[in-house]
């Protein structure tokens, strides 16, 4: 190969490596139609699970000292699985922001 071939080639090779690691592809803020209705969906639905998760805590507490105080122990410990259930889905609930934020700034770290 002629070495202004093969110069041409090395850059050629360097340019496809870098466009390999940075795209130039960024999330664009109100780039779609109908992003806010969709955030506004999103908040609905991420408020309606917290309202069902506290009425699920709630009637697991209720089973739990029910089966505690009747002497029910499969009563009690479906309780104890049910508060434990609820409290962990509302931990993902009101944390699922930060989560996909989190993951979101990790996955522009990866090269």
């Amino acid at each position: 190969m002629p070495r202004l071939a093969l110069e041409f080639h090395l850059k050629f090779m360097q340019h496809a490596q870098y466009l390999a690691y940075n795209p130039g592809i960024t999330p664009k803020e109100g780039g779609l139609p109908g992003l806010s209705v969709l955030k506004n969906v999103i908040s609905s639905i991420n408020l309606f699970g917290i309202i069902a998760v506290v009425g699920a805590l709630a009637v697991s507490a209720l089973v739990w000292a029910w089966g505690h105080h009747s002497g029910g122990h499969q009563a009690e410990a479906n309780g104890k699985k049910g508060t434990v259930v609820a409290a962990g889905c509302a931990l993902l609930l009101g944390a699922a922001n930060g989560i996909v934020a989190f993951f979101s700034a990790m996955g522009t770290q990866v090269h």
